[in-house]
């Protein structure tokens, strides 16, 4: 069959998917998931593994999209207050993930140094991709929306960390090298501050131009060269593509007077884009994998959960946070997804006599996190009380009662 034929029915499969899981109240993104995985070789095959990988460029664009709205959630004015919050939450939950993972299969379940610092590293990132679409589906707004964001972009920077620093630690375990503390540590903060820099540097160029600009089509056209640029340079230059557009959003965010005209122009153009990447991403799941994946596997899956949402509560409580945010951060922190595929692509390289058995667990916890966890980020922001939250904090702007918006920002009853 033709590959744009098979493009377009994916696409078709995808929105059925969406409108199906509406009516049973469940977020479009598991519609789109769940069609998808009977669109992949575990069903009727209509999209074989070669197709799928022929066509992740359209998961990497679409990434690329996530991203750099992900970015204009870093209002330097809002990070110099809530900065130290987000902080300090991300790192609770980065490391109850990472530490209760690695206790259980090393302590517990007996198994090797190497591959329990290795796997419990992987725990770390969330994919943020679900948790917007969520967000942006259910016109969420409040503390437990605006901490959440931040909170997911800020994790992948400590996955990469912790990633690394695992990584080191494991080949000290299997080869007896002991690289210096700076060699463990210089390949993940290159690629951050790499990234980071990339980022802010097209972010620049890119305000410089739009101040330029006159026409709406002129502001989705130059954003998205700006993106394309940053994914190309990124993918050139071994830096996370993730990172460097999450940084063009942000230094747009913080640079321009009417940003959202340029964080406008390019939603309006990618809503097909989010509907492919998430259907392929069902279609690329495996569920064969449930025959060997084992007791570790089920038992990695339940710890992640675990330390994320224990880590965030402590963390949350420990700063103050409010208290939509401290009950019910944990639970919009489970998706799980392109980052962890990506780590387990370097596994591969680096360790491969661990890398199957890695492979095969992370491929099963992104079958779980990423069918569930947009359900539980649903939940979240439902329990939050902040669905259709954007509406009403718009109608309050209109009306200026300025006591009753900073009641809805601090979390209290409007």
């Amino acid at each position: 069959m033709d590959i744009i034929l098979k493009i377009s029915i994916v696409l078709a499969i995808g929105m059925l998917g969406g409108k199906l899981a509406k009516l049973v109240k469940l977020p479009n993104v598991s519609g789109y998931i769940i069609l998808g995985l009977f669109l992949g070789p575990s069903f009727i095959g209509l999209v074989n593994t070669e197709e799928i990988k022929a066509l992740e460029i359209i998961s990497e664009i679409a990434l690329a999209f996530i991203a750099f709205s992900i970015g204009s959630e870093f209002v330097i004015k809002d990070m110099l207050k809530y900065g130290k919050k987000i902080f300090f939450i991300t790192l609770g939950e980065v490391v109850g993930a990472v530490v209760l993972v690695f206790s259980i299969i090393y302590f517990v379940l007996d198994q090797s140094f190497a591959f329990s610092i290795v796997i419990a590293s992987m725990s770390a990132a969330t994919a943020p991709a679900a948790t917007l679409l969520v967000i942006r589906q259910y016109r969420a707004y409040g503390p437990l929306t605006k901490t959440i964001l931040p909170v997911v972009a800020l994790d992948d920077v400590f996955g990469i960390i912790v990633f690394g620093v695992a990584m080191s630690l494991a080949k000290i375990s299997v080869t007896g090298v002991k690289p210096s503390i700076s060699q463990i540590l210089l390949n993940p903060l290159l690629e951050i501050f790499g990234s980071l820099l990339l980022g802010f540097i097209i972010g620049i160029i890119l305000s410089l131009l739009i101040r330029k600009l006159k026409f709406k089509d002129d502001y989705q056209v130059i954003s998205l060269i700006a993106i394309g640029i940053g994914m190309g340079l990124s993918r050139t230059l071994n830096l996370s593509p993730l990172l460097t557009n999450i940084m063009i959003g942000t230094t747009l965010v913080n640079t321009l007077s009417k940003p959202e005209k340029s964080f406008n122009a390019v939603n309006n153009f990618v809503p097909a884009f989010y509907v492919l990447f998430f259907t392929l991403a069902g279609a690329s799941l495996d569920i064969s994998i449930l025959k060997t994946v084992g007791l570790i596997g089920i038992i990695y899956v339940f710890a992640r959960g675990l330390g994320k949402y224990l880590g965030s509560l402590v963390s949350s409580i420990a700063v103050k946070a409010e208290k939509t945010v401290c009950k019910y951060m944990g639970l919009g922190l489970l998706p799980q997804g392109g980052i962890s595929i990506g780590l387990s692509v370097l596994v591969r390289q680096q360790l491969p006599e661990y890398a199957n058995e890695i492979t095969t667990i992370i491929m099963f916890s992104i079958l779980i996190y990423e069918t569930l966890g947009p359900v539980f980020a649903k939940i979240a922001i439902s329990k939050a009380g902040e669905i259709n939250g954007l509406d009403k904090f718009n109608e309050m702007l209109k009306e200026k009662p300025e006591e009753n918006i900073q009641v809805v920002l601090e979390g209290g009853e409007a």
